[in-house]
Parts: structure tokens; C-alpha cells; sequence
């Protein structure tokens, strides 16, 4: 179903902060505007994994009305329900390709929980799929992964796709969209303009040394705000 682009004129964009390491880190988040927080657990690459115990802690102390997500790899229904019973996420992002049948599964047995289903945009098969996730997705996640690499990347790449793909999914689909893949203060303002994601989604963008840098933060959340007026 295509989205109205009248619906959209007076949308504020969400803000998403990811691989979130320590309290500090998503206290700094909530601070700067962040909508959700986002922890990666085991993954076959990429930065920002850290133990699901570790999860749990920091989750304890988001405050309520922040949106945790738990990036997961795993794509059976038994496994990432028990991460999410050992961390308590709020919304699961599932990263990996994750059948129908299983978010229908976690639909059903923890329907306070969203589901937020990551869509690689590699090439325009990407479009199709988002298409066939949205119906028993919640959300749609557009990253820059791939999944056919030798060493799967399923997130955290730091690499820009092509924009044009995605302003098509988010044409095409009638959930929210959130756009991530190489986010950064100075092209996140170009991508909302062109693509109308509901939300926005950084994680290397607005880190140095892999640690959550204020400056580059600010910069970023600022970018976003521009968009709004």
C-alpha cells in the first residue's frame, strides 16, 4: 500500500541509537533525544555485541517511554524468545532473514513485545522483500548488510545504500520504516529529506574509538531536528 506523502509532511523523526555499551552511554542518549536504544548481542561481525547480562542491566535503567530494541542473529522462535526473556527488551530487531511463521509465533506468545525485521539493502530484490516482511512485521529496518558474504554482516557496516531503494520501500509499505546503514551528522539530514523514514538509526556515526562521542551526538540529533521545522 502506498504511504501518502501528505501523512508524512508534519512527521518528526524518530531517533534511534544503537550499540549502546553502558548506562552512561544510554543516559547520554536519552539526554540528546533518542526515542529507543538499541543493543547488539552475539553477532557473526560487526561492532558493538556485549553480553546479554550486561543487556539486562542497562535496560533497568532506561526510563519508561524509550523504546529498547535487542538486535538479535538468531532466527528460531525458541531462541530469540529466550533473549528476549533473559534481556527484557522492549522490541526485538531481528537482523538476520527470520520466517513469517516465527514473528507470527513471537507475535502470539509476547504481543507487548514489537518486532522490528531488518531488510539488507543490497540490490532491488530488497524492495520485494520488504513488501513480503511487512505483513507480520511490525516495523521495517533498512541496513546496509550482506547477507550472501562469506562472513555474514548483518549490521554495523558504517556503509551508505542506496537511498533510492529505500524511499521506493518506504513508498511501498504500510509500516513504519526506520533507515539505517552510514548515518552520520552530515548526510543524515539529506537521507530524511529524500527517503521519509519514520526513523532514523546510528550506531558508527556518532562514535569515536567505538565510544558514544557527545560531540558527534549533538551534531547528529541537531541534523535531525532541522528536518522538523
Amino acid at each position: 500500500m502506498a504511504r501518502s506523502r501528505a501523512k508524512l509532511s508534519n512527521h518528526r523523526t524518530r531517533i534511534k541509537i544503537c550499540c549502546i555499551q553502558s548506562a552512561e552511554e544510554a543516559a547520554l542518549a536519552v539526554r540528546y533525544d533518542a526515542d529507543a536504544v538499541g543493543f547488539v548481542s552475539a553477532m557473526p561481525s560487526g561492532p558493538g555485541p556485549i553480553p546479554e547480562a550486561r543487556i539486562a542491566e542497562i535496560i533497568d535503567t532506561v526510563p519508561p517511554g524509550i523504546s529498547t530494541f535487542l538486535l538479535t542473529s538468531e532466527t528460531k522462535f525458541e531462541d530469540i524468545l529466550e533473549q528476549h526473556v533473559r534481556t527484557g527488551a522492549t522490541t526485538l530487531q531481528l537482523c538476520d532473514r527470520v520466517g513469517p511463521d516465527v514473528r507470527r509465533a513471537i507475535h502470539k506468545v509476547i504481543p507487548w513485545v514489537k518486532i522490528v525485521q531488518v531488510v539488507h539493502v543490497e540490490d532491488e530484490s530488497a524492495v520485494e522483500e520488504a513488501l513480503e516482511v511487512a505483513e507480520t512485521t511490525d516495523a521495517i529496518l533498512l541496513d546496509s548488510g550482506s547477507l550472501s558474504a562469506e562472513i555474514r554482516a548483518l549490521g554495523g557496516t558504517g556503509k551508505v545504500h542506496d537511498w533510492q531503494l529505500s524511499k521506493r520501500i518506504v513508498d511501498s509499505v504500510d509500516v513504519p520504516v526506520f533507515l539505517a546503514g552510514g548515518l552520520e551528522p552530515q548526510n543524515v539530514a539529506k537521507a530524511i529529506l529524500l527517503v521519509q523514514p519514520y526513523a532514523v538509526d546510528v550506531c558508527t556515526g556518532v562514535r569515536t574509538d567505538y565510544h558514544l562521542d557527545e560531540t558527534k551526538l549533538a551534531t547528529f540529533v541537531e541534523a535531525v531536528h532541522t528536518t522538523r521545522r
